[in-house]
């Protein structure tokens, strides 16, 4: 059927998920809100982070409901849709606090609501549901597909693989590219060397070392119970200029392919849940991208752009409230804040700010609110200042975990104090008007390597139950997330 006619039932069936969503509200008020991030940014662990924080309180200066006492409690409530697994809440809190370690990533969509008690700062009683959405950020860059033809797609993932910095990696993958013919006969065989190779070659793009982030289509990386399948099962090739694929080609196999991945990947996940969002924060693990230099930066820049496109921003008008939802705030999120000295946590979200700032100006001229913050949702370190001859340096200390830098330097028990270095004052000094992103390493005379740290001990009280774990400015994304449907 001709992509108009896709269109316009996507459009009917979203029209009348909006309309249900809003029957709900007029007597269950209810945020959306969808949490991602790309690889290693700690998704998992800000999700449970935030439910603990709702559900257990703590120390929140900054998130004005729960600091001024108006949050009488919050509770898990039953899963909102019956199709969607629930997100494992107990289980990563028990990995997170019982084991001290990192949960695994998730590669899948999960969801989970919080009824939340609270006292309106005009008096009585109120309850505001929030569902939680957790969802893999590599889905996000495949929104754009929808707007793109296979040629668009094969010509603009082509142009990345052959750029210097990933060209080596894709060396395989075009190689066999480069020997096969589109118009030759549809080969099965071939579709799943090519496939196989060009999976290969995405893998290595985001490994820690490289840390590319714009590595569509997302579900290669992470094709759960469609691996295996024909709509996973294409790749670009070249295709001749201004002529159509024959039939029965290896050029319209691709094409056909790719077309039925967007049919029943990506428009699903845009129709049902990623178009319902109310709120969004982006986590990004911009110190990964720091380690690996500058194109990995670029390639950050790059992905931060297409990820702010493919949201609905702006703010709601009854009328468009009503027939749409649009996401009204995104919050921009630097993670592992805590691997920095508190010196250089302004300067982190100044880099962040920086990578954004071309997505900023057109989520903000839509009327959308844009924030960007440097955060740990679980702190793993303290700060100190250590002695090192007359001088005392700042340090952080935490247990890192085993393995770094050799298998012998940590073994995952001791503590460590770790100099982390400074950031740049100014993210201009990472930044060359001409060449682009210079990278740590050029911009300070220095090879900057972050640790990873274990989860911190985190204590129990009486009855058992973990008490507030340690975060920083968990508070102020609650705030600028929910805060102001709690007044």
């Amino acid at each position: 059927m001709p992509s108009w006619y896709d269109s316009l039932i996507d459009e009917a069936r979203l029209t009348a998920l909006t309309l249900l969503d809003r029957a709900e509200e007029l007597t269950n008020p209810t945020l959306r809100l969808g949490i991602t991030g790309l690889s290693r940014s700690g998704k998992t662990v800000f999700t449970t982070a935030l439910i603990h924080a709702l559900t257990r309180g703590g120390r929140f200066p900054v998130f004005r409901a729960m600091h001024e006492g108006r949050i009488a409690g919050a509770r898990l409530e039953p899963q909102p849709d019956d199709a969607v697994p629930r997100f494992d809440y107990e289980g990563h809190l028990a990995t997170l606090v019982d084991e001290r370690r990192w949960p695994e990533s998730t590669s899948r969509i999960s969801e989970l609501r919080l009824a939340i008690d609270y006292a309106p700062a005009r008096g009585g009683k109120s309850v505001l549901t929030l569902d939680i959405v957790d969802y893999p950020g590599e889905w996000l860059l495949d929104l754009p597909l929808l707007e793109r033809s296979y040629a668009d797609f094969a010509a603009e993932s082509l142009r990345l693989a052959r750029a210097p910095a990933r060209r080596a990696l894709a060396a395989p993958f075009l190689d066999a590219m480069n020997h096969v013919e589109p118009e030759a006969p549809a080969d099965e065989g071939a579709a799943r060397r090519l496939a196989s190779l060009f999976t290969d070659y995405l893998a290595a793009c985001r490994a820690e070392q490289v840390s590319m982030s714009l590595l569509p289509p997302g579900r290669f990386l992470m094709p759960g119970d469609l691996a295996g399948s024909p709509a996973l099962t294409f790749a670009p090739i070249d295709l001749y200029d201004g002529n159509a694929a024959p039939p029965n080609s290896l050029a319209a196999m691709m094409e056909r392919r790719y077309e039925a991945y967007k049919d029943r990947v990506v428009r699903p996940f845009f129709r049902d849940h990623f178009a319902r969002l109310d709120r969004q924060i982006v986590l990004i693990d911009l110190l990964t991208a720091l380690n690996a230099g500058p194109a990995a930066l670029a390639d950050l820049e790059a992905a931060l752009d297409g990820i702010l496109a493919a949201f609905r921003t702006g703010r709601n008008s009854w009328l468009s409230a009503l027939f749409r939802h649009r996401i009204g705030r995104v919050l921009f999120a630097a993670t592992k804040a805590d691997h920095l000295h508190h010196g250089s946590h302004d300067r982190l979200e100044a880099i962040l700010r920086r990578l954004v700032e071309r997505a900023l100006a057109r989520a903000e001229g839509a009327g959308a609110e844009i924030d960007v913050v440097a955060l740990s949702a679980v702190r793993a370190t303290r700060e100190a200042d250590v002695k090192r001859g007359r001088a005392s340096l700042p340090a952080i200390i935490g247990v890192p975990e085993a393995g770094q830098y050799g298998a012998d330097q940590f073994d995952g028990l001791a503590e460590a104090a770790v100099f982390p270095g400074d950031l740049p004052e100014s993210p201009a000094e990472l930044f060359d008007p001409k060449l682009g992103f210079k990278g740590l390493s050029e911009a300070d005379g220095g090879d900057f390597r972050f640790l990873r740290f274990r989860p911190p001990l985190v204590e129990r009280n009486a009855a058992g139950l973990p008490l507030p774990i340690p975060h920083i400015r968990l508070d102020r994304a609650m705030e600028f997330l929910i805060g102001d449907r709690l007044k």
